[in-house]
Formats: C-alpha cells, sequence, structure tokens
C-alpha cells in the first residue's frame, strides 16, 4: 500500500475514533438519564426504554472501536 492511501486511512480511522467518543458519550449521558429516574419509575416505558438506548449506543460505540482497529491494521 502506498502511503496516499495508508494516510487516507489513517484519516477515517481517526474520524470513526471521533464518531465512537461522541456515541460512547451518548450512551453514558442515556445511562446517567436513567439511573437518576426514580426507582419505581426505572422499569416503566420510559426507563426501559432508556436503559435500552444506552445498550444499543454501547454496542455501538464498541462496533466503531472494533472498526477502528480493522482500519488500523489495514494501513499497516
Amino acid at each position: 500500500m502506498n502511503a496516499a492511501r495508508r494516510k487516507v486511512l489513517a484519516q477515517a480511522k481517526a474520524l470513526v475514533e471521533e464518531a465512537q467518543a461522541l456515541v460512547q458519550q451518548c450512551a453514558e449521558e442515556e445511562q446517567e438519564y436513567h439511573d437518576n429516574i426514580p426507582e419505581n419509575l426505572q422499569n416503566g416505558e420510559r426507563g426501559t426504554a432508556a436503559e435500552e438506548k444506552a445498550n444499543e449506543l454501547e454496542e455501538l460505540a464498541s462496533e466503531l472501536e472494533d472498526a477502528a482497529n480493522k482500519l488500523e491494521e489495514a494501513g499497516q
């Protein structure tokens, strides 16, 4: 692989890492929102939805981390 393509892959990796950090931040904020709902309402519709969304965002952040790692491997 030539240097130009390695540079493009490094840029792509940086963008994916930035996206991963933003998604992770949203996941943490959603989990905090859930945790601050009164305990007796956490199992209700809003609490359940918040917890599910936090889990989905955590999973997405993990997938983005995996993608960044694959980009790094591809650029070597």
